[in-house]
């Protein structure tokens, strides 16, 4: 028999079994599909390439503070509505939506803890909750962290990640940007310390204000940094951008940022700079003693 004189057989369809969703994580960096649980027992970084994801304002707490010694200020700050924004969706919906998802009244996670031997006033911007936009709430609270660093003498750390000022409150939020700078000099006047540190992203009004003021600036590596983001400026030069622009590694180059750390070391870099830059003999022997317990 001829093979064309066959009867022709049908293709069976067979159905992909599904496999759990979020098991797998694509990196944004280097592509490569790695497995969720090794990114998360790596602090959130890429096991392949050291890409540094963003993480929670919880989770980012557990890795600087002590344990047991955060206490939360301003908590119950939450934004209003004052320009009565409507679009597709309203601002109050979203406003509410991402107090679901994030666990937090607003952008930023304020109070004081331990670091090592150190006692701290810390902010941790969280991007989860609108693009870590700063508007009225987190203004007044990244304002009162200072005042209050300010009167009770401590050195403040936040930590940033953020798309810029929050276009829901208009000229209201552009406002803030004044106003925690202000808070960030009276700081300085009275010979306190400032540290920024820089995640992914960092970017506009909040790049504009008290986020580059500190005394000391670092930066989680890769991470985006500037004020407009890379396309809108190549948009509007009609300029190719050199490789790897606004990226830590080139604002570390010309002279933005002090240094770039690892995640994994940004804890103990933390509690070195703030005993070189505490006048205490005692605080510095207490730092002398925290490295040693830590290696």
């Amino acid at each position: 028999m001829r093979l064309f004189d066959r009867k022709k057989y049908t293709s069976i369809k067979v159905r992909r079994k599904d496999l759990p969703s979020g098991l797998w994580v694509k990196c944004p960096d280097c592509n490569e599909i790695v497995y969720k649980h090794e990114i998360e027992e790596g602090k959130g970084v890429c096991p392949k390439c050291a890409f540094h994801f963003q993480i929670s304002s919880q989770e980012r707490l557990a890795l600087l503070i002590n344990a047991g010694t955060f206490q939360e200020w301003d908590a119950d700050l939450a934004s209003a509505d004052p320009l009565q924004f409507t679009g597709q969706v309203s601002y109050a919906a979203k406003l509410v939506e991402n107090r679901k998802k994030s666990a937090l009244k607003d952008a930023v996670l304020c109070g004081q803890g331990q670091m090592g031997p150190f006692t701290v006033a810390l902010g941790i911007m969280n991007f989860n909750f609108l693009g870590g936009s700063m508007g009225s709430v987190v203004g007044e609270k990244v304002t009162r962290l200072f005042e209050r660093a300010t009167v009770a003498r401590l050195p403040v750390i936040i930590v940033v990640a953020t798309g810029g000022a929050r276009m829901y409150e208009g000229l209201f939020s552009l406002m803030q940007m004044a106003k925690t700078s202000a808070a960030v000099a009276r700081h300085g006047q009275a010979g306190l310390s400032f540290i920024s540190v820089l995640t992914h992203p960092s970017t506009a009004g909040v790049m504009a204000s008290f986020a580059t003021l500190g005394d000391i600036i670092m930066a989680e590596p890769k991470a985006l940094i500037g004020f407009a983001g890379p396309r809108v400026i190549k948009e509007t030069t009609r300029e190719d951008i050199p490789k790897g622009f606004q990226r830590s590694e080139f604002v570390l180059k010309h002279g933005l940022i002090d240094m770039i750390v690892h995640r994994k070391d940004m804890t103990s870099t933390l509690i070195s700079l703030l005993g070189y830059m505490t006048p205490s003999v005692e605080a510095k022997a207490n730092i002398q003693h925290e490295h040693r317990t830590l290696n």
